[in-house]
């Protein structure tokens, strides 16, 4: 009955993802949304919440609010941006997050391993590269 159904399958498949993904970052008490917040800035310091919004595809309001979070728990700083970087604020990553850097790597790399274990390499990227499209699209 629900083979052709996009929402039914994508929001089922999202609980399955999202219980899988939150026990492998409860370990750190890290939301995965937040934990993808640092593993970005410890990839590419200094991002502004725009550059952050557009590479985590989130809205303005949710970067505030995560980085808000990991500015709490000592895990980002806030910087005024330099000169030739354009107005507003840069984000980084301290040392707390710094030390657990590797750890937040394992875990992804750990992730990816069982999902490919479960649906194969090829098929996990396709699928990744159209759900990107679809959500382009929409």
């Amino acid at each position: 009955m629900f083979e052709r159904c996009l929402y039914f399958n994508t929001v089922a498949l999202a609980r399955d993802v999202d219980r899988i993904w939150n026990e492998a970052y409860s370990e750190l008490s890290l939301a995965p949304s937040h934990a993808y917040l640092l593993r970005l800035i410890l990839a590419k310091p200094g991002l502004s919440p725009s550059e952050i919004g557009r590479e985590l595809n989130l809205e303005k309001s949710t970067v505030t609010r995560f980085v808000d979070r990991m500015v709490e728990a000592g895990y980002l700083v806030r910087s005024a941006a330099g000169k030739g970087l354009g107005t507003g604020q840069r984000i980084f990553a301290t040392d707390r997050a710094k030390a657990i850097s590797g750890r937040l790597d394992a875990i992804g790399e750990a992730l990816y391993r069982r999902m490919t274990a479960l649906v194969g390499e090829e098929d996990l990227k396709q699928y990744a590269s159209l759900a990107r499209q679809v959500r382009s699209r929409i």
